[in-house]
């Protein structure tokens, strides 16, 4: 109801307006051109100011209103995302400030400097002064946002620390693989023409390299640690997609052919993000900022952040993905073989050894 009732009042200023403006042309009819131009200057002088005064409100309420909606309400959920709050935070102070003073100004004068028969415009064809100032303040000005975000992102994208988990992510129509080095903490080799999803292979693992017998793979969920750095190598199976992870202020491409890389530090645990935002079903999301076809909407990943001790537990719970691929290789799943009956045995004889062995 209320978002109805807004609407009318919007529609009913408009109507307001264009009568207005009609009826000042009506007017300028009548009286004359100029004394009808010198009454509509007024009018227009009016309305700028009230417009300024409403826009000035407008901005208030809707901040008000949509800025606990916003990321920016809460703090970023890892260190490197704090660097792009600050960059943010400084682009809206230095742009918002402009903004706000050009656009006062700018109705104000409207309002201020109206046609009058007292006073003559003062007019000039250029000015060195004028055209320095608002060029080369602006310039100065990006530069340094432009320098802060460069050595921002190339921080983000170079070399991680060495402690760093690595993860390899790979984004295909649509949806998320992970996959993680076992214990010689390497991954093993890949080739994209030995995909195959129907033997367990979605990543096209090289199964001549040793070192592909211990990789984990999973699906839709990456798990990694609070307050340890983790390296994501970023992949694609088909299309570009991109690695979105709006909660710590960080994306990054995924191209065919082209791994790129993404490190970031967890600053909460999933289980201390539910409590800090008060949301019970709150999750980190892997969400792909790119259009990447009709099934774009549902790619969604889920990151899960944990203690060490609770990662180590779910590691240890996940089998190589080696043991998929060929699951008569699997340990777990071969049973153990009884010993062979001999059958150079008669019947009487073994009657007779379980005799003595009651005697």
């Amino acid at each position: 109801m209320s978002m109805f009732f807004t609407i009318a009042v919007i529609v009913l200023v408009f109507l307001i307006i264009f009568q207005i403006a009609k009826a000042s042309e009506y007017v300028s009819v009548i009286k004359g051109e100029a004394r009808a131009r010198k009454e509509q200057n007024k009018v227009n002088g009016f309305l700028m100011i009230a417009f300024l005064i409403a826009g000035l409100i407008g901005v208030y309420l809707c901040n008000k209103a949509l800025f606990p909606k916003t990321l920016l309400a809460h703090e970023a959920a890892s260190v490197q995302g704090e660097k792009v709050d600050t960059m943010l935070w400084m682009t809206l102070i230095i742009t918002g400030t402009v903004f706000f003073i050009t656009q006062i100004l700018l109705f104000w004068f409207n309002f201020k400097y109206q046609e009058s028969d007292k006073r003559k415009s003062y007019y000039f064809t250029h000015s060195n002064k004028l055209e320095l100032l608002w060029t080369a303040v602006p310039a100065i000005a990006m530069t340094g946002l432009v320098v802060f975000g460069l050595k921002n992102w190339y921080s983000f994208t170079g070399p991680a620390p060495k402690e760093a988990l690595q993860v390899e992510i790979t984004g295909k129509q649509f949806g998320w693989i992970f996959r993680y080095p076992g214990i010689d903490k390497t991954f093993g080799k890949k080739y994209y023409k030995l995909i195959d999803d129907a033997n367990s292979n979605s990543l096209g693992q090289d199964w001549k390299d040793s070192k592909n017998f211990d990789d984990v793979v999973v699906s839709q969920t990456m798990y990694c640690v609070k307050n340890k750095p983790v390296q994501l190598v970023i992949y694609s199976r088909d299309v570009i997609h991109d690695v979105g992870l709006s909660e710590f202020r960080l994306k990054q491409d995924a191209v065919p052919g082209t791994p790129t890389t993404l490190w970031f530090t967890p600053k909460f645990t999933t289980k201390e993000m539910k409590e800090k935002l008060g949301n019970p079903d709150f999750q980190y999301e892997i969400s792909c900022d790119q259009m990447c076809g009709n099934g774009h909407y549902s790619m969604k990943g889920v990151i899960e952040v944990v203690t060490q001790e609770e990662y180590d537990v779910w590691l240890a719970q996940q089998k190589p993905n080696y043991f998929a691929a060929f699951p008569d290789k699997d340990p777990s799943s071969q049973k153990p073989q009884l010993p062979a009956a001999d059958s150079t045995k008669t019947t009487a004889s073994v009657k007779a050894e379980a005799v003595k062995t009651k005697m």
